[in-house]
């Protein structure tokens, strides 16, 4: 009878013990927030290549991200196998649009000896951010790769602080999104300060801009640059949106908002009402604070980029910078008609917008920024070549921290931690793996880029140009990214002195020259 009792408790036994390491480890959020039931989802994980040949879902049918896609960014956050085999089960033949890119057999650089290259060594920007212009605080971004804006609120604050600490791991910089720079941005990254048309964290208490507390704040943290936040590309023409349930009284406070109320923001900015105004902003924005100053947009009617090339024309006022958000790029809440058909997509806006500042000859005194699924390997190597000087990445690093794609961000219910504010679900995320998970994603993606520049023939990812990719159409036609999207011979090339002077970055000579140190550094 004994051995009857013991045999029937040790399944409890079992699940208790297995139920109290979960609570207990701290590698998967999801096992944390639902011991032993989010096992399952790890089994069905495992045995995914099995049950597909019995269902339709196959490797890359699911969006926003693919399983392929997602299984290379958690392996490589991981430092696990992210190879392949067997060969791709992309359908290249019959994909309308599908990128290919052209190698070289010969060519002056010698490829890296070590599988991994780019880990520790900087990819730094072809472009010094702000030196055009003479900013006081102009500096050579360190880091291709950067992450982008996803504001304290829509995400929690244990994965905004796994972000900031995985940035200055990676030597990358963290956009703060248009929430205000919380305690979770102070955690050793580098800062941009992103201000949207609310102006949060940066604005009095009847909701205006405030200089003073502007200057206040990026003399308090590590801010490198500041962005204008004109539009997102998941909901252009709209401020963001923030669930009530989402607005915590840390985040009603570090906003100046009323706590457990929608915060929605004005869809245009108090502060400017044209492309003349914004650019006299600019100017005040930068002289006062020394720091470059960009504008981030979504793109869709052509005439504000028309007018904005056109009064930079006689140089005494511009942008430091320019980011174009894609209209694929991600959100924490969108309505669904701005999330599928609003604003154009990356590739198309983008070489839109460069193409009106190459004919107005500017390409060399902005630098390009570009957004929206380019934490991918070959979506980034194409923005590259279409005149990107550097990457902003939002959604991967989410995965890279744990995301698994639940698409509950504007619920407060994310499974993981990563996007809500309910403290439960986000104490299963742990800082210190994950932001050393984040590093380890952003290096290695940096290393593929490095190593698909190698195979081009040149010393550097941005000197990969709109020549050496060809898009497919179908079995029997390609056309070069050049001709696809209407560039002029040079366009999508950085300059020759500046080709020259980011290769011999790259070599370690000192003509190549160094990057500033940091504002506070200086200091």
């Amino acid at each position: 009878m004994r051995w009857s009792r013991a045999l029937k408790s040790a399944p409890v036994a079992a699940l208790a013990g297995l139920a109290t390491y979960d609570l207990v480890q701290k590698k998967h959020a999801l096992l944390r927030n639902f011991p032993v039931l989010g096992h399952g989802r790890y089994v069905l994980e495992a045995i995914g290549p099995e049950l597909r040949q019995y269902i339709v879902t196959d490797n890359n049918s699911e969006r926003p991200f693919s399983r392929d896609q997602r299984r290379w960014i958690y392996a490589s956050s991981k430092l696990e196998n992210n190879y392949f085999g067997f060969g791709t089960d992309n359908d290249v033949e019959h994909t309308e649009g599908y990128p290919i890119i052209k190698h070289r057999t010969f060519s002056e650089v010698v490829p890296a000896s070590s599988p991994h290259v780019g880990h520790d060594t900087p990819v730094p920007s072809a472009k010094v951010l702000g030196g055009p212009r003479g900013r006081r605080h102009a500096f050579r971004p360190q880091s291709l790769v950067n992450i982008s804006a996803m504001s304290y609120g829509s995400l929690s604050a244990q994965a905004v602080e796994a972000l900031n600490r995985g940035a200055e791991l990676a030597g990358c910089w963290h956009n703060t999104g248009e929430g205000g720079l919380s305690p979770y941005h102070r955690k050793g990254g580098d800062l941009v300060l992103q201000i949207g048309t609310a102006y949060f964290g940066v604005r009095d208490e009847d909701g205006r801009f405030d200089l003073e507390r502007l200057k206040a704040l990026v003399d308090s943290a590590p801010v490198r640059a500041i962005e204008i936040k004109l539009s997102q590309g998941a909901k252009p023409g709209l401020g963001g949106h923030l669930p009530g349930a989402k607005v915590t009284p840390q985040i009603a406070e570090i906003r100046g908002i009323r706590e457990g109320v929608d915060c929605i923001s004005p869809s245009r900015h108090a502060e400017f009402d044209d492309v003349d105004s914004m650019l006299d902003w600019v100017e005040l924005l930068a002289e006062e604070t020394g720091l470059p100053v960009g504008i981030k947009s979504a793109v869709g009617d052509l005439t504000f980029w028309e007018e904005l090339a056109r009064l930079m024309g006689p140089g005494d006022r511009g942008v430091d910078f320019v980011t174009i958000d894609g209209g694929e790029g991600g959100t924490g809440a969108a309505p669904l008609v701005f999330s599928d058909s609003v604003s154009l997509p990356f590739r198309v806006g983008f070489s839109r917008v460069y193409g009106i500042f190459a004919e107005a000859g500017l390409t060399d005194a902005v630098t390009f920024i570009g957004g929206g699924k380019l934490g991918l390997p070959d979506n980034a190597i194409v923005a590259l070549a279409l005149g990107c000087d550097l990457l902003n990445i939002a959604r991967e690093p989410m995965l890279s921290i744990g995301c698994i794609q639940a698409q509950k961000c504007h619920t407060d219910k994310c499974p993981t931690g990563v996007a809500t504010q309910d403290p439960w679900l986000a104490h299963g995320l742990d800082p210190d793996l994950k932001s050393v998970r984040a590093a380890n994603y952003i290096k290695t993606l940096r290393r593929d880029l490095l190593k698909v520049a190698e195979s081009c023939g040149v010393a550097h990812p941005a000197l990969v140009d709109a020549d050496d990719i060809e898009v497919l159409y179908g079995a029997q036609e390609a056309r070069s990214l050049r001709s696809v999207y209407g560039y002029e011979p040079g366009w999508g090339r950085v300059s020759d002195a500046q080709a020259a002077e980011i290769t011999a970055l790259m070599a370690g000579t000192p003509e190549g020259g160094s990057a500033a140190p940091s504002r506070h550094a200086q200091r």
